[in-house]
């Protein structure tokens, strides 16, 4: 190895060794996920769920859901999916495109990763 692969190796080995003993002292921060999220992994199904505040997750194509309650988040997956939710605490995050997500509660954060890539999605707050 040459003089300067020797130092590389060094600083590497040095910042390990002063940030590794961190992760012990601070820890690992706590999941937004509970025990509970639901999972639908569908095409064309209808369905009405109640989110119990923890998180929706869709994934697939031409899905129906109405969440009621509180979800804490929804993630959303694959395209032309519809999604009706009551309140939405944390964030909705939609991938692929076609997607329509409305919500009726809540001050979401809102990411449109289809939109980041040209594709149109829809997400509005609609009338409770």
């Amino acid at each position: 190895m040459t003089a300067g692969g020797w130092k590389a190796l060094r600083r590497s080995v040095t910042v390990f060794a002063a940030v590794a003993p961190m992760a012990f002292i601070v820890g690992v921060p706590p999941a937004q996920a509970k025990e509970g999220d639901t999972h639908i992994t569908s095409v064309g199904s209808v369905q009405t769920i109640d989110c119990n505040d923890s998180t929706l997750l869709v994934n697939g194509s031409g899905n129906s859901i109405t969440a009621l309650g509180s979800c804490w988040a929804i993630t959303v997956q694959g395209s032309s999916n519809t999604i009706i939710a009551d309140n939405v605490i944390n964030d909705i995050t939609v991938y692929g495109f076609d997607q329509a997500v409305f919500y009726k509660n809540g001050d979401p954060v809102i990411w449109d990763r289809g939109r980041e890539l040209g594709m149109m999605n829809r997400i509005d707050r609609v009338p409770a």
